[in-house]
């Protein structure tokens, strides 16, 4: 068995405003698979660099499409509604999937009744085996 050669192309947004929030985001792409990871705090001051990361990712038209928040240690609701309107944006072009786990991400992101309209996963591997099948 080959194993398809895997791109690894890396964009980082990085956001420290003045509040003392901090917010990384880096795109790659595995295979099919663009992911974009946040890390840190993603609240209305930092919201607009996923926002922004997001929107480039979209503009490439991927296939799929999974924003990691395994790292992300506050979700506001600006990152929240930054991840319906990604969703919007995807439309029936692009599949988009959400990676979060825990009470700082995944239990917002239920309780608000994202994750009735964005596929939810706990691990990154689980979001791009459910994409892949």
């Amino acid at each position: 068995m080959t194993d398809k050669p895997t791109t690894d192309k890396t964009t980082t947004h990085d956001a420290t405003p003045a509040s003392g929030s901090t917010c990384v985001v880096i795109e790659r792409s595995v295979d099919d698979v663009t992911i974009v990871a946040a890390s840190g705090v993603v609240d209305m001051l930092t919201a607009p660099q996923l926002e922004e990361a997001l929107h480039a990712a979209l503009d490439k038209k991927p296939g799929n499409l999974v924003v990691d928040l395994t790292e992300v240690e506050f979700l506001a609701s600006a990152g929240m509604g930054v991840l319906v309107a990604a969703h919007d944006e995807a439309g029936t072009v692009t599949r988009l999937c959400v990676v979060a786990e825990g009470p700082a991400t995944s239990r917002p992101l239920k309780l608000v009744g994202i994750a009735d309209i964005v596929p939810l996963f706990a691990t990154l591997d689980e979001a791009v085996a459910s994409l892949r099948g």
